[in-house]
């Protein structure tokens, strides 16, 4: 039992040095929560747009309660849906559909350009005989992946983020 927690002691001792910290320390009073919360994304064009704006300003309302905008989150989707497999009968039996997000995180204070990035995630459909189901999962498959984009987008400008906090400490 000593032996087990000598070990236990020890690892603790080792990963206290190895520097890493929480992202969200200070829970939603912290940097990245409040910088977070900070961004304002304007109206992006298109049903794709529509549900991205939604599922970011989901993500970053829920990093804390944001006052006046910092930041302004500029993003251009690019949303393509193509048709992969052809059947013997020179029908389309899946589909692929791609969406591709360029942004830019723009400090409303001084306009400059914190962060210039892209990021994207595609998903593959089946085609069926019956056209409804098919249109369904194409609209199913782009709120799956504006959600997805979203999260991802997030997670990155949260890094971008806790770079900036450290370096200004």
């Amino acid at each position: 039992m000593t032996r087990m927690a000598l070990l236990v002691l020890g690892a603790a001792l080792a990963l206290s040095g190895c520097g890493l910290t929480p992202m969200y320390a200070s829970g939603g009073s912290g940097a990245v929560a409040q910088g977070l919360a900070a961004i304002y994304v304007p109206p992006i064009e298109g049903r794709a747009g529509w549900l991205m704006r939604n599922a970011l300003n989901d993500r970053l309302g829920a990093a804390g309660t944001g006052g006046a905008a910092r930041y302004r989150l500029d993003v251009r989707l690019d949303d393509k849906l193509e048709g992969l497999g052809l059947l013997s009968d020179d029908t389309i039996g899946r589909e692929r559909r791609t969406l591709r997000t360029r942004y830019q995180l723009v400090d409303l204070a001084s306009g400059a350009i914190v962060m210039d990035a892209t990021a994207g995630a595609d998903a593959g459909i089946d085609v069926v005989s019956s056209e409804y189901a098919t249109i369904a999962a194409e609209n199913k498959a782009l709120e799956n992946l504006a959600e997805e984009v979203a999260s991802r987008m997030v997670t990155q400008i949260a890094l971008q983020l806790r770079k900036g906090a450290a370096a200004g400490k």
